[in-house]
């Protein structure tokens, strides 16, 4: 069963054409320049990816597009979860038979489960499945916090390895170390908590802003984990104007202006998601250009 995923883990945007169409190529293209600038693993069709707006056929494709593109450089982990668990498992059985290495689960969104309800939902999934799962805890995009107690339980399950940290809790993130065995792996979903996260016993990071600035992030953390903190501590902080201009307005927008920017063609976002207004656009530009970045 594979545990590790390695430190950098990107949430990949997912490029369309001018149509609106996903643009199979471009994704490729794309997932070649992560895997260039230090992406140990991508992860399709997350929340960066619009998973809420892909079709089950376009996620499949996808997963099959960056699978082989990728050809072995870096480990693919498929976004499979919704707020629907039978769609779910129907989502991760399909992503199995791509071949993909893990699975992404999120916490329902918009129905509210409860705690209890939470837990037999990923534990439905997780048994459906011999893929290695990592939970997604952002309850500011799903109205539902995954308590600690409960992350607990699930790392019991064999395949359930670790979780995408994303409440901005640091007291949270404690409270998950000290409950679960230490190779349940804690990753950040925050790009600018990775860090603090780090050092409450946080394993990597699972970015947006590595789809342009991967090799800086990377660096932060292999610094961090040398024991060269100082260093570490230096490149968080030239990074954080990047890490908090890429949340000016709804992600997956400002970075997916970003990539547009560093020249791989991406689109726009699906409705009910627009572009970046020319104001959002300039302040990512300049975050851009300041890191030399363009």
């Amino acid at each position: 069963m594979k545990r590790d995923f390695g430190r950098v883990m990107t949430a990949m945007i997912t490029p369309f054409t001018e149509s609106g169409e996903v643009a199979y190529d471009k994704a490729a293209e794309l997932v070649l320049h992560l895997v260039k600038t230090g992406s140990d693993s991508i992860l399709v069709s997350g929340t960066t990816g619009e998973s809420p707006v892909l079709t089950r056929d376009e996620k499949e494709r996808l997963f099959l597009a960056v699978k082989e593109a990728v050809d072995g450089q870096a480990t693919v982990v498929a976004g499979t979860g919704s707020y629907n668990t039978a769609e779910s498992i129907v989502l991760t059985r399909i992503a199995e038979k791509t071949g993909v290495d893990g699975i992404l689960l999120v916490t329902p969104y918009y129905n509210k489960p409860s705690q209890e309800g939470l837990y037999q939902h990923f534990k439905a999934i997780a048994g459906a499945t011999s893929l290695p799962v990592i939970l997604y805890n952002v309850p500011g995009r799903t109205s539902v916090n995954l308590l600690p107690a409960t992350v607990s339980r699930l790392s019991e399950i064999e395949n359930i390895v670790a979780v995408k940290e994303a409440s901005g809790s640091m007291d949270q993130v404690a409270e998950i170390r000290r409950s679960t065995p230490d190779e349940f792996l804690i990753y950040s979903g925050d790009d600018s908590l990775t860090l603090p996260i780090l050092a409450l016993g946080g394993h990597g990071v699972i970015s947006v802003a590595s789809n342009v600035s991967g090799v800086l992030i990377k660096e932060m953390i292999y610094s961090y984990f040398s024991g060269r903190v100082d260093r570490a501590k230096e490149l968080h902080l030239k990074l954080f104007p990047l890490f908090k201009v890429l949340f000016i307005t709804t992600n997956p927008v400002p970075v997916k202006a970003a990539v547009n920017m560093i020249g791989i063609e991406s689109g726009i976002p699906r409705l009910p998601l627009v572009s970046a207004t020319p104001q959002e656009a300039e302040a990512v530009r300049k975050v851009l250009a300041e890191l030399d970045l363009l």
